[in-house]
């Protein structure tokens, strides 16, 4: 899979790098000044859908910790960071004509100000998955694409009139894909809506991710525009959405059919967002499978949509064997009607073994996928909003040899090396790197079991934070790559 690499691969002298994270992963009060409950909230509540009934109830007590974070991101040389805002803390109940809780902005603008005043650029996600409940009960949430885009676009309007030109880099979804296949069709993320009965009274698996994951695009759509029209030229930003999605191999590289079943892979995971955004319209792969199934386009929806990124916002983690299915795919298909393989045709691992079963590093993949992705939509601006990784076991070790996480540190020499010569050897125009994550936090289903911090948090004293040897080494990997200006 070699592509040739060369360690004197540099990144742009004005190269934006820092760590993630997400409000329900990290803050924690839940109940407090004001902040309503999200569907997480109401998730995690259900027996059995988090690892050890986990919950994001104090998760790494963030909302409390907001000097103590910015201090972390100082002592690790971050020049960014990347936070999301929860709607429910800003707008309880969710909708256009609730209250607003000024609590909750307020919360926000001192925490801005202050990464402001460390010399910390904040790049801004609206929207990390944490829609507030009351919105799914009214009306069904993402379900219901008027009700929610009016919902969503109202809630934004409230915050860019409230950050105002503080906030430079806007996120308007954090990974769609997640929201609408994994709350929507395998229901393993809140709200937990699937047709296997065993998981969820409510569901319908074949049809639903698609008509959210049009909601999220006809959302996105309408907010860059509010964000254009009204605070663009006032406020100097610019916005963009997050895509998820991993690298694909052919399992067999002799045979066309996987080899051709890759690029599928790729549409039904990233241009199924991203092609209605750069061309304007659903991937033909996916009209071919899907049929009616996939919302037709309105005009004025399409219109909004296409052209809406003022940058590609990209989170990337590993890479796949991918094996072409032969016969009708399943009606609850989700990847292309193809497998999704750790292993190749000779056996061989795609690469080593983390705590998630569905990642395994490969950073050739990351500047392939840079690459195809710059292909693909005429090189726009990428900022990979989210990258890292998981230790086999990490969870397990001893606090002395968890903070020697060596295992991570050199994911990020790699990866961090791949995005460099993507930039130095294939003019991809990638401008900014965030870290997945600043911290260890609520891991979703995954619940404490799995940590992805630079630092670990001790959760049963405290939450007491400690750098590890990642958090200490990602400034001197990026101090090898970015050219002195």
């Amino acid at each position: 899979m070699s592509m040739g690499s060369t360690s004197a691969s540099t990144l742009p002298p004005d190269f934006l790098w820092g760590f993630a994270t997400a409000s329900y992963q990290i803050e924690g009060a839940v109940d407090e000044d004001g902040r309503g409950p999200s569907i997480w909230d109401t998730f995690c509540k259900i027996p059995g859908k988090i690892a050890r009934g986990g919950t994001g109830e104090v998760a790494c007590d963030s909302y409390h910790r907001t000097l103590e974070d910015i201090a972390l991101l100082k002592r690790c040389g971050a020049k960014s960071y990347r936070f999301s805002v929860s709607w429910s803390r800003i707008i309880p109940l969710g909708g256009r004509n609730d209250p607003i809780n000024e609590k909750g902005l307020q919360h926000y603008i001192k925490f801005i100000d202050d990464l402001l005043a460390a010399g910390i650029t904040p790049l801004v996600t609206l929207y990390h998955w944490d829609l507030p409940d009351e919105l799914d009960k009214r009306y069904g949430g993402l379900l219901n694409k008027d009700e929610f885009v009016a919902d969503f676009a109202h809630y934004a309007r409230v915050v860019f009139q409230a950050f105002g030109s503080r906030v430079k880099h806007w996120i308007t979804f954090n990974e769609p894909w997640c929201i609408s296949v994994l709350g929507y069709n395998v229901g393993q993320f809140a709200p937990g809506r699937t047709s296997d009965r065993t998981k969820s009274p409510v569901g319908e698996s074949s049809r639903e991710c698609w008509i959210v994951g049009h909601s999220i695009l006809v959302a996105h759509g309408v907010t860059v525009k509010i964000y254009r029209d009204e605070f663009q030229a006032g406020d100097g930003g610019e916005i963009g959405i997050t895509l998820n999605g991993d690298w694909a191999e052919p399992w067999d590289p002799e045979n066309p059919v996987d080899v051709e079943a890759c690029d599928r892979k790729i549409e039904f995971a990233i241009s199924w967002f991203a092609d209605p955004i750069y061309h304007g319209k659903y991937p033909d792969s996916m009209v071919k499978q899907l049929g009616d199934r996939l919302p037709s386009w309105a005009p004025e929806d399409i219109g909004l949509v296409h052209g809406s990124n003022d940058f590609y916002g990209m989170n990337h983690y590993c890479a796949n064997y991918i094996k072409a299915k032969t016969g009708e795919p399943d009606p609850n298909d989700t990847a292309g009607n193809l497998e999704i393989l750790l292993q190749n045709k000779n056996g061989e691992w795609i690469g080593p073994e983390t705590q998630c079963p569905w990642l395994r590093p490969c950073a050739i993949g990351f500047r392939k996928l840079l690459k195809w992705l710059s292909e693909r939509y005429n090189y726009p601006k990428i900022y990979v909003t989210e990258n890292g990784t998981s230790l086999k076991g990490e969870n397990d070790l001893p606090l002395e040899q968890l903070l020697q996480d060596e295992f991570r540190t050199q994911y990020f020499r790699d990866y961090i090396g791949a995005m460099a010569d993507a930039y130095t050897l294939d003019g991809v125009n990638v401008r900014a790197y965030m870290a997945w994550s600043l911290m260890d936090n609520f891991e979703w289903a995954e619940g404490y079991e799995t940590r992805f911090g630079v630092t670990y948090v001790d959760y049963e004293n405290g939450q007491k934070r400690i750098p590890k040897q990642s958090a200490k080494t990602i400034r001197e990997i990026f101090d090898q790559h970015i050219e002195k200006a």
